[in-house]
């Protein structure tokens, strides 16, 4: 069997092709932002652009961006890391693939939590890695802990997101930290998926993994708390033992990454900005989660992200269907939890609140009316 015949597609992307269509449609399906990135950010790229030349970057990445990065972990988190740790990527899918390539060999096993982003385990079957789906939910906050980890033989690596998609929880301080020795203790590589950070509401805040060990992988990038999705830029914090393998995989699959993105990003971290994209965001989840509380049953707080998990087995068994259905009879774009795993998904929906307010109003009272008459 061919390792991409293991792949599964990602549901969402049809939804977003056939929402395309349907001029009226409200969308909740997409997590992308829609704000604008920093006036600095356009600015270096303009400048960028007016300079005409786009050579190749070193591998690495540019030094100047890598050092924006460091100085963002030590104001952000207290935390030192040496720019000469952090490489930057086409996207976090290119750090994703460097990351399994140098930690794990062919037929290894790499544990997830189920629900969890779908794109991990596929990345591992294009690698030729086990996959092993961890099932988790609100007993556990959605988060993996070592005792649900040690219910499974020969796992060689576990990978994490804190703020999870889809659910948008974080998680606990003294659980990552337990983990991270788990990890340790036992010969388990760890990698922290930290996507979402900066987007976490109340009083909740997020820990780096690397506030508990340096011998992790921690992965972050522009598209989310940075609003650059389409600058296809992330990046890779590792252990020093692994940066010359991580680096020469990256000259082979990707020479470099983007290099008007990476100029860009140097002036990414204007955090009065950042600031503020956090606050109206925070908004957007307060209103839309007193909102659907009251239509769906929602079994966590999403604390992070931009994302709500809502249970709509009062109405269907099929959320798929379900969703079509909003899509094609409301004009309403969700996610069907399927997109996400197996355990227990299909009674779920997901919903991105990367619109304004104003959009997602129009698309609650269309639920509200759409469930009404349905009866």
């Amino acid at each position: 069997m061919k390792r991409t015949e293991n792949l599964t597609p990602f549901i969402v992307m049809d939804i977003v092709k056939r929402a395309s269509a349907i001029e009226d449609c409200i969308h909740f399906e997409v997590g992308q932002p829609d704000i604008s990135p920093s006036s600095g950010v356009l600015d270096s790229m303009r400048s960028a652009v007016d300079a005409g030349q786009f050579p190749y970057t070193e591998s690495l990445g540019i030094l100047p961006l890598r050092e924006k990065i460091s100085e963002f972990y030590q104001k952000h988190y207290g935390v030192d890391v040496d720019p000469s740790r952090i490489m930057l990527t086409v996207g976090t899918s290119g750090a994703f693939l460097i990351a399994y390539s140098v930690l794990l060999d062919l037929g290894e096993r790499l544990a997830f939590t189920d629900p969890g982003y779908p794109c991990y385990k596929n990345y591992s079957y294009v690698l030729g890695i086990d996959p092993v789906m961890v099932p988790v939910d609100a007993k556990t906050e959605y988060q993996m802990t070592p005792e649900l980890l040690q219910q499974y033989d020969n796992i060689k690596g576990v990978q994490i997101s804190s703020p999870s998609n889809p659910t948008g929880n974080i998680y606990e301080k003294s659980n990552l930290e337990r983990l991270i020795k788990h990890c340790g203790d036992n010969n388990i590589s760890f990698i922290s998926d930290e996507i979402y950070h900066g987007l976490t509401y109340g009083d909740k805040r997020e820990n780096t993994a690397l506030e508990f060990s340096d011998d992790v992988i921690v992965i972050n990038g522009f598209s989310k708390y940075f609003c650059m999705p389409g600058a296809r830029l992330g990046w890779m914090i590792m252990p020093e033992k692994l940066v010359r393998s991580a680096e020469i995989v990256m000259q082979n699959l990707f020479i470099s990454a983007p290099t008007i993105s990476q100029l860009g990003c140097v002036s990414a971290f204007d955090y009065e900005f950042l600031a503020d994209y956090r606050d109206e965001y925070e908004k957007r989840r307060d209103y839309l989660y007193n909102e659907l509380k009251n239509i769906f049953k929602i079994d966590v707080l999403p604390e992070g992200a931009f994302y709500i998990w809502a249970d709509m087995s009062e109405y269907s068994d099929d959320c798929y269907a379900f969703a079509m259905e909003l899509l094609e009879k409301a004009h309403v774009a969700v996610t069907p939890g399927v997109d996400f795993g197996v355990n227990n998904t299909k009674k779920y929906i997901r919903f991105a609140y990367t619109r304004n307010i104003e959009h997602m109003k129009i698309g609650v009272e269309r639920i509200k009316e759409y469930l009404k008459n349905r009866g």
